[in-house]
């Protein structure tokens, strides 16, 4: 036998191809194919530049996995090339074809290879995709120093074969590979879910999902994040790094996330969307993954939802700190276990779930008992409001009524917390697609985030200004335009689940029906209503008020204008008012709900020239007019818009009394008003009129008397005053004698001087008050003042052994001990500034003032008792007197004295209480001011007040009495 001779060139080409198509297809680990491939190719070809990389279909990127260089670095050859339009590697990926390149150092299309190809000199390359069927798996690129790219059928055979042979192997581990995870996935969910049967606590079988998830994908961390809808947050509940967490806990891994701060995120989650971030793939915007990374400070995600009955209830997260390409194996496991916690998480609640939906049917009961029993809608809706709120942990229930002639939704019920006021605004009709909306909608439309949610938008300013952060809204009626809307708030970011929007929907509806039923039953007691508008008003004038008091008396006016207007429903309701003999007319406002109308209330109208008045006088009855009929004199004073409708009524009781007003009625639109109610409302208005004309009966009977005591209390002390002069004068006169020299005459002289002075007084009195006080003007010291004041009570203080002090004038008064015990200012200093103060009025009558006050403290007084006179200047409104104690509030005076005379005596709580300004007085009923000495102090009291002046009673914290006199002062230029 002879030797075996030495194969020719292509045969060995030959056994080199099959002995590297049998190592491809018995070999299974992927590095050692590629170490097979590249040694192949160095030996049968020849090229200095080698590369293999694989496709990464997911993230359309090169992942480099080897090959050969002239200097052996194969370190960049190892990289990772991001695919970009329009390159040659993307080329041929996508059509996977071959491609050559005549010289790879001016190639325009691979910048990124010119590089490398400079450092090895590399031009002609060719790049040949590795593919298997229709997939491209990767390719590879062959590069050498010669220019051109050709390549021989014979060798580009020979290498498409090998390629082709790696594909197919490569392409058969990736499947094998598939199966045996996919595989694995199933058995890992398996175990899991009899992992899960064992564990009765929540937490555990969380611990346990955590444990199994973090196993499998092999992340950084995961974690199970619970949603709480009431403030829409997200808290770390379970953690493979921190178990059964708290939500409460101030660790950086629990601490909330909230829906605001993850935005798209969240609704990506709402939807049942899995979310994956990994290296450089996201399935969210680009600039919010990089924003929810930073948050969780990771640098890739994989979360996928946990829902229950289509209620996200929180998340699982696999999170690594590095960037990595989540599989879909990853995907479907993770996605897995999260399906496996939906199905557990109710477990933890089941209880308390059962009896929400038992509580939940008896509410629905409740309401619908509503719609046929004989209970007040109010009541029913009450108690179904306060159910409403407390199930839903809502802070306001709003019922809102379309209005068809305002074109507004108003509040026709609301119920809110004890501790919020409320709303008093209605809100504008709805925008066509906000209506379209609650048309279509069959549950509750539900607004989480009233900030950022563009719906019902024309709603948002109003809700946020009075706190409204989310929302629900349940159409009750299925009009085109939704009459009856039910509206619950919540003051937070709040999102509610479906069992909660169904009931809600259910509950709208049956409060429909009840609407429907309350709106049937207004409209079979309209004239109920009227008639009780009308005994309501009737009683309003018949009511017993103090006449005296000006502003009492306006007050039932405009109550009374109050239920004229409601009559009709007219926001604006106003009188004209006048007294007889007047010129012009005062404006007594009584509603002004619309800011559309504008109403000048100091202006001074006149009678004669003003239309609305003339017209309403030659009318026997009402008159309606349009606005637009306005003359514009009368718009001066009385702004409405050219739609409104006006009705005037002039305020006459008899033919032979003279009118003292006209009542206008107005709304901002025309309205329809039917005869019932007109007819009404006429007579309220001729009622209101006999009503003004008896009050102003009653007030000039009331006024005349109050005169008439006035007078009667004024010349009687004056009289004793008088007769206190003389008969001391008298006295002197008849102790001095006959004048013997020229010292006693002259006193005698002096003596009939004061008598004559005393003499005029009481004739000018007589002449010019004998049936009315006469106000002078005069000025004087108050030291002065005071002065002659205690001159004249100076045995009354001696004989009860009283001690009195002055204050504020510069220097106490200076006190000189009798010979009773008993000590009385005899002087004041005259050169402090504060002693020169002086006062303007009528000083007659101011100093009996003074004197009654002093009398009635002597009186009150304990004997040895102290009574103290302080005097201060004001020249603010209000000031508080530390020695007093008490809050002082100045008149309309600039410049005023506070004169306060405070005692230690007993004093009726009935009589101070009687002499308050405010205090209402029954005419009829007895009273501690009709007999002295009430009626003396109130007579004062008057009396101040029409001399520019204030005078009121307190008693201290210690029981001291004060009178409290304010006069006004003599300005420095007068």
């Amino acid at each position: 036998m002879g030797q075996p001779q030495k194969p020719i060139a292509a045969e060995q080409q030959i056994i080199s191809l099959g002995r590297i198509l049998q190592r491809l297809r018995e070999e299974d680990n992927v590095e050692v194919l590629i170490e097979t491939t590249i040694s192949y190719l160095k030996e049968e070809f020849d090229y200095k530049l080698i590369w293999i990389a694989f496709y990464d279909r997911l993230n359309h990127i090169l992942l480099g996995k080897g090959g050969m260089t002239p200097d052996n670095d194969t370190v960049f050859l190892r990289q990772r090339v991001v695919l970009n339009p329009g390159d040659l590697l993307e080329q041929v990926v996508i059509e996977q074809h071959p491609l050559g390149v005549a010289d790879l150092q001016t190639e325009i299309r691979a910048t990124e290879w010119h590089k490398v190809a400079k450092k090895f000199h590399i031009k002609g390359t060719i790049i040949l995709p590795i593919r298997y069927k229709d997939r491209c798996l990767g390719l590879l690129l062959l590069g050498s120093e010669r220019w051109g790219y050709l390549l021989t059928g014979e060798a580009k055979a020979r290498l498409m074969m090998v390629l082709g042979e790696l594909g197919a192997v490569l392409y058969q581990n990736e499947m094998d590979l598939q199966h045996k995870q996919t595989k694995r996935t199933d058995e890992q969910l398996l175990e899991l879910l009899g992992n899960l049967r064992t564990l009765t606590n929540l937490n555990q079988k969380l611990e346990a999902a955590v444990q199994a998830t973090h196993k499998f994908v092999s992340p950084s961390r995961t974690n199970v994040y619970w949603f709480e809808r009431e403030g829409r947050y997200f808290w770390c509940r379970m953690s493979n790094q921190l178990v059964k967490l708290d939500r409460k806990s101030s660790t950086e891994q629990a601490a909330g996330m909230t829906v605001q701060d993850l935005s798209d995120f969240y609704y990506a989650l709402t939807v049942n969307q899995i979310v994956s971030i990994g290296d450089a793939r996201s399935s969210l915007k680009s600039h919010f993954t990089a924003k929810l990374l930073q948050r969780l400070k990771v640098r890739s995600l994989l979360a996928s939802p946990i829902i229950w009955q289509k209620d996200l209830v929180g998340f699982l997260a696999v999170e690594s700190n590095e960037t990595r390409v989540w599989t879909e194996t990853d995907k479907n496991f993770v996605q897995g276990v999260a399906g496996l916690i939906s199905l557990v998480a109710p477990t933890e609640s089941m209880e308390s779930t059962i009896k929400q939906i038992q509580e939940d049917a008896q509410l629905t009961s409740q309401v619908a008992q509503g719609i046929y029993s004989e209970h007040d809608f109010q009541e029913t809706l009450h108690s179904c409001a306060k159910k409403v709120l407390a199930r839903l942990a809502a802070t306001r229930f709003l019922l809102l009524q379309y209005d068809p002639e305002q074109h507004n939704y108003q509040f026709i019920y609301q119920n809110q917390l004890y501790n919020r006021r409320p709303l008093t605004f209605t809100l504008h009709s709805l925008k066509e697609l906000d209506g379209q909306l609650l048309q279509r909608s069959t549950q509750a439309v539900e607004i989480e985030n009233l900030d950022e949610d563009l719906r019902f938008f024309n709603w948002r300013p109003l809700l946020l200004e009075n706190g409204v952060r989310s929302l629900l809204i349940c159409k009750c009626t299925h009009e085109h335009i939704p009459a009856t809307l039910l509206v619950i708030t919540h003051e937070t970011h709040r999102s509610g689940t479906t069992l909660e929007k169904e009931l809600l929907w259910v509950v709208s509806q049956q409060i429909g029906v009840i609407i429907r039923q309350w709106q049937l039953h207004n409209r079979t007691t309209q004239q109920q209503k009227v008639s009780q508008a009308f005994e309501q008003c009737l009683g309003i004038l018949t009511q017993s008020q103090n006449t005296k008091i000006e502003v009492e008396k306006k007050h039932l006016e405009c109550t009374a204008l109050e239920q004229i207007g409601s009559i009709l429903g007219c926001p604006l309701a106003i009188l004209l008012s006048w007294s007889p003999g007047e010129s012009c007319a005062e404006i007594i406002p009584g509603v002004i709900d619309n800011s559309k109308f504008g109403i000048f209330s100091d202006a001074s109208i006149p009678i004669q020239s003003e239309a609305l008045i003339q017209w309403a006088l030659v009318t026997k009855s009402y008159l309606t007019l349009k606005a637009d009929n306005l003359t514009p004199e009368t718009r001066k004073w009385l702004n409405i818009p050219d739609t409104g409708q006006i009705l005037v009524m002039a305020l006459r009781t008899n033919a032979d009394y003279e009118t003292t007003g006209v009542v206008l009625l107005a709304d901002y639109q025309e309205r329809r008003w039917s005869e019932q109610s007109l007819s009404a409302t006429a007579t309220l208005i001729s009622q209101l009129a006999w009503w003004r004309r008896e009050k102003q009966i009653t007030r000039l009977l009331e006024s005349t008397t109050e005169e008439l005591r006035q007078l009667n209390w004024y010349k009687h002390r004056r009289l004793e005053e008088i007769q206190r002069i003389t008969t001391h004068s008298l006295k002197q006169i008849h102790d001095l004698g006959i004048p013997a020299n020229e010292l006693s005459q002259m006193r005698y002289q002096l003596l009939l001087r004061q008598l004559d002075h005393t003499a005029t007084s009481m004739s000018g009195m007589l002449k010019l008050e004998q049936w009315q006080l006469h106000m002078s003007w005069e000025t004087m010291p108050i030291a002065s003042l005071l002065k002659r004041s205690l001159e004249r009570i100076e045995n009354l203080v001696k004989q009860q052994k009283l001690w009195i002090g002055v204050h504020g004038l510069g220097q106490q008064i200076e006190e000189k001990e009798s010979s009773k015990n008993s000590s009385l200012a005899r002087g004041v200093p005259t050169s402090s500034p504060q002693s020169a103060m002086a006062i303007a009025g009528d000083i007659v009558k101011i100093e009996l003032v003074i004197h009654e006050l002093l009398v009635s403290a002597c009186n009150r007084s304990q004997t040895g008792g102290r009574i103290d006179i302080w005097c201060r200047r004001l020249d603010a409104f209000k000031i508080v007197d530390p020695k007093h104690s008490f809050e002082s509030v100045g008149t309309d005076h600039q410049t005023s004295l506070e004169l306060s005379i405070t005692y230690n005596g007993a004093i009726e709580p009935l009589l101070l209480t009687e002499l308050h300004d405010n205090t209402p007085k029954d005419i009829l009923a007895h009273s501690n001011l009709d007999q002295p000495p009430g009626l003396h102090l109130l007579i004062c009291q008057n009396l101040m007040q029409e001399l520019g002046g204030e005078l009121n009673f307190y008693q201290l914290p210690d029981n001291r009495v004060v009178s409290r006199l304010l006069l006004p002062l003599v300005g420095h230029d007068s």
